[in-house]
């Protein structure tokens, strides 16, 4: 959509120092604020964890509602949505052979519980799916562990966890196709120090469910060396875990309305909900608190871009995305006017540019040009990488609609350390790159709500 006149084109033009002084502005006062800071700790010390269907999520949600009022924010609002809800309960696994010993574990988001005596069987360690479709009926009556293990970080590959996390999100749908008991997953993360890591599993369309748990990297090597030795270690898990169906729950909006289109809509986002150990700092309320406090701080500076700025907080991210379909359906009428949607969801850690898509190749190649222009002032702290990539869980449900959707890119090196674990709390955020993120999601709203892709 070309929006631009002559003389609106002329006065951009002429306006080049004025508007590099703006974005300069914007980039020092965020970075030099340390409200997300405050926020974020309000949310994981006074609220703490989040699980979607729990009490604490929906007294985050009054928590964010009070705050965006509380900052000055527009039609700030609870907008509900369905929302699945699974309840951990107790859990518990013993090494019972060839020796005693209490084991770390930690359930799988949707997993089956087991019956009230638990399931004491032999572990077969397997590396990958390959080895349990050679292994086969040999698994049968047994408990699989997949020892897959999650490649060290490096800046070139990134943390490669889409090939590890598949064997948490299918591990025990792979493991009762061969007749197994339950499936253990070895913990996605490249480094512990024997903390597990949780996170969703799907069944699929597999006919018989299976438990499944997260175990420690060092007690996952500690069985395969059993395996390999043909020790034949047995052990015994105990899981109370149950799904128990669907509640409302809500994602957060707050604006500042656009001064001339007010109807078209920049999103900028995180998701509100997290696991239900640690208090989710890095994920995601270090990508809620980002968002808040760049919209605050575009508010304080007196800025009113042309276009609507609108947050919103996603509910039940990690085991549904139920918050952002609840959205995408019910603001379908207004869809085809969101400019852009972004997301906060890889921790508070030092930002380095965006990643962009958008279903359509030759519009997504220029918004990524315009975007670099957009974003060069954060050359300074390393921030202003732009390039073709994934967005987010919840904003990339709007790629369909033809929004162009873009992710918050930070430094992931250390991410996988706390990621769904009881360590992922405020003591391992850095004040200075957490406000470092909000300066370049402020920067990236304004001047995408100010100018647009034409």
């Amino acid at each position: 959509m070309i929006r631009l006149s002559i003389l609106a084109l002329l006065l951009a033009g002429c306006a080049g120092s004025q508007v590099k002084s703006v974005s300069d502005r914007i980039v020092q006062e965020a970075a030099g604020n340390d409200g997300a800071l405050k926020k974020l700790v309000e949310l994981c010390d006074d609220v703490g964890h989040r699980l979607s269907g729990s009490k604490g999520l929906e007294r985050a949600v009054e928590w964010a509602v009070a705050t965006m009022k509380a900052d000055g924010h527009e039609n700030v609002r609870a907008e509900p949505a369905m929302v699945t809800k699974w309840v951990r309960g107790q859990e518990s696994l013993t090494l019972v052979e060839p020796r005693e010993m209490p084991m770390v574990l930690l359930g799988l988001g949707g997993s089956v519980g087991t019956p009230l005596e638990g399931i004491t069987a032999e572990v077969v360690a397997v590396p990958n799916q390959a080895e349990l479709d050679r292994l086969g009926e040999a698994v049968r009556g047994k408990i699989v562990l997949f020892n897959y293990a999650m490649p060290p970080y490096n800046p070139k590959d990134g943390p490669k966890y889409g090939e590890t996390v598949t064997y948490r999100v299918n591990g025990a749908a792979w493991a009762a196709k061969h007749g197994a008991v339950a499936a253990l997953v070895r913990s996605v993360t490249a480094r512990s120090l024997r903390t597990p890591h949780t996170g969703g599993m799907n069944y699929g369309d597999a006919k018989v469910k299976i438990p499944g748990a997260a175990i420690t990297i060092e007690d996952a090597e500690m069985l395969a060396r059993f395996c390999a030795r043909g020790k034949k270690p047995v052990v015994r898990l105990m899981m109370e875990a149950k799904t128990e169906g669907e509640v409302e729950s809500h994602n957060v909006v707050g604006e500042i309305v656009g001064r001339e289109w007010p109807d078209e809509i920049v999103v900028i986002s995180g998701h509100l909900d997290s696991w239900d150990v640690g208090s989710g700092a890095h994920d995601d309320a270090a990508g809620c608190v980002t968002a808040m406090q760049a919209l605050t701080t575009l508010r304080r500076m007196g800025l009113r871009p042309r276009r609507t700025i609108r947050v919103v907080l996603w509910t039940n991210e990690e085991n549904g995305i139920g918050g952002a379909k609840a959205y995408v359906r019910d603001h379908k009428d207004e869809l085809s006017r969101h400019v852009a949607a972004i997301e906060a969801d890889s921790g508070g850690f030092a930002p380095r540019g965006f990643s962009m898509e958008q279903r359509n190749p030759e519009y997504l190649k220029k918004a990524i040009e315009r975007m670099r222009r957009y974003v060069a002032p954060l050359a300074a702290m390393k921030a202003d990488d732009v390039r073709e990539g994934g967005s987010g869980a919840d904003v990339g449900q709007f790629k369909a609609h033809g929004v162009v959707c873009l992710g918050l890119n930070v430094d992931m090196a250390t991410y996988f350390d706390y990621h769904h674990t009881p360590a992922d709390t405020p003591d391992k955020v850095n004040p200075t790159e957490l406000a470092q993120c909000v300066a370049a999601m402020a920067l990236a709203a304004y001047q995408i709500a100010e100018f647009g892709w034409e």
